[in-house]
């Protein structure tokens, strides 16, 4: 129906067709409720026959898993603050980036130099 055919029925007429409408809406809206709901549970079955313990976002199955590496320690230290220690692996902490753009060396801030420059450690400093 064009525009200018509704605007030339009645308001009973008018409201009859609203009527019809919204039923023919809401049966349909119903209808396809249905259906998804339908598609929704047969998903969760499907879901439900997968094994729980198996992680869709890990590797592939035909692959083994990753083996685990042994913690590194730390062979850098921060000299301003000892407690920042960096094992050498991965990105540089900032505090290395930041000795490294002033012109210190990495191998200034080993922890090894640290105990022999120190004579913390080694056989030259014992008592007999």
């Amino acid at each position: 129906m064009r525009k200018s055919d509704f605007s030339t029925l009645e308001f009973d007429e008018l409201w009859h067709i609203h009527e019809e409408v919204t039923e023919l809406l809401s049966e349909r809206i119903m209808a396809e409720k249905r259906e998804l709901e339908k598609r929704l549970a047969q998903l969760n079955r499907v879901e439900l026959i997968k094994p729980s313990g198996v992680n869709t976002a890990g590797p592939s199955p035909d692959r083994a898993p990753r083996r685990k590496y042994p913690k590194v320690l730390p062979k850098y230290f921060n000299p301003l603050s000892p407690s920042e220690t960096w094992s050498g692996r991965g990105k540089q902490p900032r505090w290395v980036v930041a000795a490294l753009k002033t012109g210190h060396k990495l191998d200034e801030f080993e922890i090894g130099k640290l105990d022999k420059a120190g004579g913390k450690k080694g056989a030259g400093n014992r008592r007999h």
